[in-house]
């Protein structure tokens, strides 16, 4: 089992949507914690039906990823840069302990050139430690008590805007419309990024046509931008459609995701 580990409703989608469409039809099963409530990405809606909708919006994406389970943890979004960095390390240990993947899949805390988003910054931090902490008996004795045990995760499979030190080319032109569909299926999230990039055309007096089009249907606008996406990743290795990850693994001999296993 993988745990992969969001601040975001949309997170698994847009990073790393193929990649994960991939390691589902190889027979792993991947269960997502998403850590906030995603509460403020919306355009004119109150933060209940906010939260509502995006949690909805979540579990349809990941159902057609084939993400086998979801959870949230309900944290503030857009917040985590106020939050204690040990507390939601706690949470993701206890994840770990409870769930015990092979494997752990998040945010790369080294790759993070070009992102703007604390909440995944914050996040990458909490989760590498998380990693090692999760196999000491005196971090949160408390988990122990309640019959968790300790657990040792065997991979970690990072991905970001720009991954650097990548160790992992993914083609993922076969997975690639699934992971279109997954975008759309997250239409309340898609207004407000829509919402952001018209009010940025404003600003500098551009043609938003297309962002005007795509309000009213954006699955063009989406299949092109993740099509140019994947041809700029992969293009440096000679693929047409890639995602890159970078992976760090204890030196066992063991299969990594994508030769199957549960």
């Amino acid at each position: 089992m993988l745990l992969l580990v969001v601040a975001h409703a949309d997170d698994p989608a847009f990073f790393i949507g193929g990649v994960v469409a991939m390691w589902a039809d190889a027979g792993w099963s991947v269960h997502c914690l998403r850590v906030t409530d995603d509460a403020k990405d919306s355009v004119a809606l109150d933060p209940a039906e906010t939260v509502a909708r995006n949690a909805a919006e979540f579990r349809a994406a990941a159902a057609r990823l084939g993400i086998a389970a979801t959870e949230d943890l309900g944290w503030p979004t857009d917040c985590l840069g106020d939050a204690s960095r040990v507390a939601l390390r706690e949470r993701i240990i206890h994840a770990i302990r409870r769930l015990r993947p092979y494997g752990l899949v998040t945010f790369d805390p080294d790759s993070m050139f070009h992102e703007d988003n604390l909440d995944h910054k914050v996040l990458a931090e909490a989760v590498d430690e998380a990693f090692w902490c999760a196999q000491f008996d005196k971090h949160h004795p408390e988990h122990l008590a309640e019959g968790l045990g300790l657990h040792g995760v065997y991979e970690r499979w990072y991905f970001g805007r720009s991954v650097v030190g990548v160790t992992h080319v993914f083609d993922v032109e076969g997975t690639l419309g699934r992971q279109v569909e997954a975008i759309l299926a997250h239409p309340t999230m898609l207004a407000n990024i829509l919402r952001q990039h018209r009010l940025q055309a404003r600003t500098a007096q551009a043609d938003s046509a297309t962002l005007d089009a795509a309000a009213a249907d954006p699955a063009p606008l989406v299949a092109a931008m993740m099509a140019r996406a994947g041809a700029r990743k992969g293009a440096p290795y000679g693929v047409a459609f890639a995602e890159t990850l970078r992976l760090s693994r204890t030196t066992f001999d063991a299969a990594p995701p994508g030769a199957g296993g549960d």
